[in-house]
């Protein structure tokens, strides 16, 4: 059985390598699509278009991977058609995938920002103190 790719939500795939170029299969892995699916994103999306060498092959920069992990969210976890993304696209948001469990983190990192912010004051109280 095949496995399926498109059940992971675009914030959960694996960093992307410090790498020049990748190759069609390592971007699709990168990407969590199969590499048709890239082929075909590259005639819908004129924005992406990963470099060729002799013999067709393709070579994909960090910023292709983006773009692809951009298209990726849009699609697959937004929801947005084909037509919808590249107007997304277009428009020049910045387009940021959210974590499945930002509700859940928002309470933590706002108590951690109040925990840290109150350290501080105190570090800053007990120096003075003791150049005192």
């Amino acid at each position: 059985m095949k496995k399926q790719k498109n059940n992971k939500i675009t914030k959960n795939l694996p960093p992307i390598p410090n790498k020049l170029f990748f190759s069609i299969g390592e971007a699709a892995e990168l990407c969590g699509v199969d590499p048709h699916v890239l082929r075909y994103w590259e005639a819908e999306f004129p924005k992406l278009q990963p470099a060729k060498h002799r013999g067709g092959r393709r070579n994909y920069k960090p910023k292709d991977i983006e773009l692809v992990r951009s298209i990726r969210y849009l699609l697959y976890d937004e929801g947005f058609t084909i037509a919808g993304a590249k107007k997304q696209l277009k428009s020049g948001n910045k387009i940021e995938p959210k974590a499945e469990n930002d509700e859940i983190l928002l309470p933590i990192k706002q108590s951690l920002e109040q925990f840290t912010a109150q350290m501080i004051t105190d570090l800053e109280d007990l120096l003075d103190t003791a150049d005192g």
